[in-house]
């Protein structure tokens, strides 16, 4: 019997126990189904987050004080003065490098928003920040508009305010924009209400009340606010030069002296998408152990049914010893039947696991588009035959050592 003949021999053999063949081809189905699906899903939520939001941290840094460790070697480390609004400013203006300046200040956490009878939680964060703050913090504006410069300029008592305050305060015939809230006895106007976002890295934008950075100056008046700075550059490619002139220029607005280390830190921001790629990555080994567990459970199932075949088919395989086949062509002809059935079940637990995957992506999120994971495909089809080769070995050694002349008395 030759290699050729063997296949045929064994789809023959499938074939003619399709119900036992099919019910195992599920065994290994599922186990592919949970592996692929799985992946499926993180891939497809990798790549939605990634489109989203890798553009806003790819491109960008942010400028802010050194901070002390303390003691170092008995000695008490400097302690380097906060980046003023003044420092802020005129880095604002002088940075010459085509870029986005945001400038922000968080002014408290434990705010209280008040609205006629109805008042929040004192768990509100109140925010100062120029015009470009919004759009470099990921977040969009479902209702209203930004802050307009003449805003920014002089200070102007308005707000834009998360999903959760706009719900506390106002009912849903209500339109928030154009009304007032308080925060800490100070009216503003809300002219925006920002889209929901969640909690997420840490925090929520929904309870979030934004506000101009000199309305905040004002509102923390007596306080020193620390300003942080960040820079979104247009070009990727321009982000080494960008920062370089960043480093100068701050050197000289701090009054650093030469030969004396920067009282600032210029740091390359970490995406939020970097960030969650490395959570992806958690998960997908997650996933990973996941699919290999149900796999080592379809396997020892393949295998008990390998061995209760070769049993089934002693006289069979006595009868074929006696024709000639040798114990390699047994052994062989049990492999491939091991191998087809674990790719029947292979392909099959492939379309599923494809289907529920992309299902949970678009249950998660909106608008992700199909995903279709050809490494994992591919590493199926592998593991598929692995499977198939370590569940059928066994059984096919055992068929192939069979003694011809006891086979053919075998009832």
């Amino acid at each position: 019997m030759n290699l050729i003949e063997n296949i045929r021999e064994g789809f023959r053999s499938i074939n003619a126990n399709l119900l036992r063949s099919v019910l195992t081809a599920l065994i290994v189905a599922i186990g592919i189904a949970s592996l692929v699906g799985i992946l499926t899903a993180i891939d497809g939520i990798q790549s939605s987050i990634t489109e989203s939001f890798s553009s806003l941290g790819a491109n960008s840094f942010n400028v802010s004080v050194k901070r002390s460790r303390g003691r170092s070697r008995g000695r008490d480390e400097r302690v380097y003065p906060a980046i003023t609004y003044k420092q802020a400013v005129k880095f604002s203006e002088k940075f010459s490098t085509n870029a986005q300046v945001s400038l922000s200040s968080f002014i408290t956490q434990i705010a209280e928003v008040k609205r006629l009878s109805e008042k929040t939680n004192p768990n509100i964060s109140v925010v100062g920040g120029n015009e470009n703050y919004i759009y470099q913090e990921g977040l969009d504006i479902e209702k209203g508009r930004n802050f307009s410069e003449i805003e920014i300029k002089y200070g102007s008592n308005v707000a834009v305010i998360g999903q959760e305050i706009s719900k506390k305060l106002f009912k849903k015939e209500t339109e928030p924009i154009g009304e007032e809230i308080s925060v800490w006895g100070i009216r503003f106007r809300v002219i925006g209400v920002l889209s929901e976002q969640g909690a997420m890295d840490g925090g929520s934008s929904d309870d979030r009340v934004i506000i101009p950075l000199n309305s905040a100056r004002a509102m923390a008046a007596g306080k020193s606010l620390t300003i942080d700075i960040d820079v979104l550059v247009d070009n990727s490619f321009s982000m080494e030069q960008a920062m370089g002139e960043a480093q100068g220029l701050m050197r000289i607005i701090r009054h650093d002296k030469i030969g004396e280390p920067e009282s600032f830190v210029v740091e390359r921001s970490e995406s939020l998408a970097e960030r969650l790629n490395d959570i992806s990555g958690y998960l997908k080994m997650g996933g990973f152990g996941i699919g290999i567990i149900t796999l080592l459970g379809a396997s020892i199932g393949l295998m008990n049914i390998m061995m209760v075949s070769v049993t089934e088919r002693t006289r069979e395989i006595g009868i074929r010893k006696a024709l000639g086949a040798t114990p390699s062509r047994i052994r062989q002809q049990f492999l491939i039947e091991a191998i087809v059935v674990t790719q029947m079940g292979g392909i099959a637990g492939i379309i599923l696991g494809m289907a529920l995957g992309n299902l949970v992506t678009n249950l998660i999120g909106d608008d992700i588009s199909f995903i279709i994971p050809w490494v994992w495909i591919l590493f199926s089809f592998l593991i598929g035959i692995v499977v198939g080769v370590g569940s059928g070995y066994y059984p096919a050694k055992k068929a192939a050592r069979l003694d011809p002349i006891e086979s053919l008395r075998f009832e």
